[in-house]
């Protein structure tokens, strides 16, 4: 918005020609973010302790979490309106990536908060909507942003159905098979997060390192001088996305004030559902899935313990954790909290250097 009134003055007043630049607009989104996140987020906390709106603690976790039984949670808002206003005054207003980008974050955002509604208010010990039921409109939601995406790329783009392979960054063409890959892309992402955040501060603090990298790798996919010279896809306007991606970074941080270990609030899956979703998002639209399976490279992990979990656990009646996701096997193996926090955050950071080096690895 700010780019849409104050830009065209720059053939008057030189200093508004700043607004041009995509690195300026991405500092002072992230800026914005973390601003509006530390100033609503102590107000909406205040507002939950008072409404006594707090986090109902399952019986079969980890016994050190009976402590944080009663912690706000629907953190998430915080996160959601941090960075919906810092996009809408931050990116070009006109950039289909914009609003592609706030459906995903509201759609899944808006799930997770009824999901944590149901669970807390209305329906006592309930474990909140159902999974089929969820993943039915996480599906949906992936449909509609993968339908609609592939409506925003020129109608003569070659690439519409191709993704890339990092490191030789040759391009593969899955064809009619694309839109059902982008969809479990999203979906994926979505519930990977959703499983990685049970520790304080532990999935935002991986959402932030990825969307990090992300702000790099989409100024490279929309950018023609840098693309051709790395060998990316170009995406025509996706460089508008770095600046989301910044803003991610600085709700996050935002978040992280208040999240970090011992957590004032949690972020529950209004946050963790539309994280997911949105970096899910914005790898497909910049061609870049299987980067995201690098540099969330935890959430994979994660959520692969809790698919190894069930299947050994039917197949043979034996568990091969002590408790999944991964980082509750961890916890009841003896690794403190904050410690076991802070040792996935430097491995998302060695990911997120990893996936960084693949831009010039070819």
């Amino acid at each position: 918005m700010l780019y849409n009134i104050l830009f065209p003055l720059s053939k008057h007043f030189i200093l508004f020609n700043v607004f041009r630049y995509i690195t300026f607009r991405s500092v002072y989104a992230a800026v914005t973010a973390f601003g509006i996140s530390l100033i609503f987020g102590k107000w909406f906390i205040q507002k939950l302790n008072s409404a006594r709106i707090g986090e109902k603690i399952r019986k079969d976790g980890p016994p050190t979490h009976a402590r944080k039984a009663g912690t706000p949670s629907m953190g998430g808002v915080i996160i959601l309106l941090a960075f919906v206003v810092s996009v809408i005054l931050w990116v070009q207003i006109k950039s289909p990536f914009l609003w592609l980008s706030i459906f995903s974050i509201l759609w899944f955002g808006i799930l997770g908060f009824i999901d944590d509604y149901w669970k807390m208010i209305g329906f006592g010990k309930s474990r909140g909507i159902p999974g089929i039921y969820k993943l039915m409109f996480q599906t949906l939601g992936a449909i509609i942003i993968v339908s609609c995406y592939l409506q925003i790329l020129p109608a003569d783009f070659a690439f519409k159905t191709a993704i890339t392979l990092p490191f030789i960054k040759i391009p593969i063409f899955l064809n009619q098979l694309y839109p059902v890959f982008a969809v479990i892309v999203i979906v994926g992402s979505s519930n990977a997060v959703n499983l990685t955040d049970g520790l304080d501060g532990l999935a935002i603090g991986c959402v932030t390192f990825a969307a990090m990298a992300f702000a790099i790798i989409t100024y490279v996919a929309g950018n023609e001088k840098f693309s051709q010279y790395l060998k990316f896809i170009l995406i025509p306007g996706a460089d508008e996305l770095t600046v989301l991606c910044a803003a991610l970074v600085g709700a996050g941080l935002g978040f992280l004030w208040f999240n970090a270990h011992p957590a004032q609030i949690f972020m529950g899956d209004t946050g963790a559902l539309a994280l997911g979703g949105l970096l899910g998002t914005i790898a497909v639209m910049v061609k870049q899935e299987i980067l995201l399976l690098i540099v969330g490279g935890i959430f994979v992990a994660e959520a692969l313990s809790v698919i190894l979990q069930v299947m050994s656990f039917k197949m043979s009646g034996k568990r091969i954790f002590k408790m999944a996701p991964l980082h509750h096997h961890f916890e009841l193996s003896g690794v403190p909290e904050s410690k076991l926090i802070v040792r996935f955050w430097i491995i998302a950071l060695v990911l997120t250097l990893l996936t960084l080096s693949t831009l010039k690895l070819r």
